[in-house]
């Protein structure tokens, strides 16, 4: 198996021997509320004893309905991430949708994630990669686990080796996913930093009607198969209210339960190494 290079992202290091958590609500729902949930991280993680990166997306391109709340707009939301992630010393992330919003992004975030539908998308691909920044490609679910060469070759040819890849589920059927943890295996056997997305994984696409349901409940479940599997990290979408989240909260964890998730996973991880 082909051994992957440990990736340093800021104060954190992914790859490096210990876990990295990318924690955060799905969606930016208010300057207030996206400070209150980073701080409560911080001390989550703090007290876990693990590194973590701050996760929130400025906009939700990908609504099942045209009525969903979206977000705000890419520089502000940027410019408000990069003040979180300044003031707790926290690397963050947030998704980016096109080549303009990736340059955008790329002046003040981080980890640049490109959405799972847009992963073969090569002029969000190679302006992701442009930037210099780390890019987090999640593998859509429609490819192979093999198929996360050709992104990669993608991300190379640009100029860029800072690059990991994030399993988040695989399409199984009409409003459902199903998490192959053979994936995971099977990507880092190719020489990638992989990382297992235990909330999207738990999505039942348009399951709602005009929304998206899922099944959070079984997210930690799922993370925990993923952690002994041998993944390099975990994302983690959280959220104080789930119930009442403007974005994907069926499938978010309660962040009351997040640290109890944190220190089985990270105990489970010393057992795996």
């Amino acid at each position: 198996m082909a051994k992957a290079k440990p990736l340093q992202i800021g104060s954190c290091k992914l790859g490096g021997g210990e876990p990295l958590f990318i924690l955060g609500p799905c969606v930016i729902e208010s300057e207030k509320f996206v400070w209150r949930m980073a701080r409560k991280l911080q001390k989550i993680a703090g007290e876990a004893g693990v590194q973590f990166v701050f996760k929130a997306s400025y906009d939700k391109a990908n609504r099942t309905s045209a009525h969903s709340y979206r977000g705000i707009e890419a520089r502000e939301g940027c410019e408000l991430l990069a003040a979180i992630g300044k003031e707790l010393g926290v690397p963050v992330t947030t998704d980016v949708h096109s080549p303009e919003e990736a340059k955008i992004a790329g002046e003040w975030i981080d980890i640049l994630q490109i959405p799972a539908f847009l992963c073969r998308q090569t002029d969000l691909i190679n302006a992701a990669a442009a930037t210099g920044r780390v890019v987090n490609v999640k593998k859509g679910q429609f490819l192979a686990p093999g198929d996360v060469k050709n992104i990669a070759e993608k991300l190379r040819q640009a100029g860029n080796e800072r690059f990991f890849f994030t399993e988040r589920g695989t399409t199984f059927g009409y409003n459902n996913l199903v998490a192959d943890m053979r994936s995971l295996y099977w990507i880092r056997e190719q020489g990638f930093l992989i990382v297992f997305d235990a909330t999207h994984s738990v999505q039942r696409p348009g399951g709602g009607g005009d929304t998206t349901s899922g099944d959070g409940i079984l997210a930690p479940v799922l993370a925990r198969a993923a952690v002994a599997a041998g993944c390099d990290g975990v994302f983690i979408e959280t959220h104080e209210n789930p119930a009442r989240a403007f974005s994907d909260g069926p499938n978010q964890i309660p962040l009351s339960k997040l640290p109890r998730v944190l220190n089985q996973l990270k105990s489970l991880h010393a057992i795996v190494r």
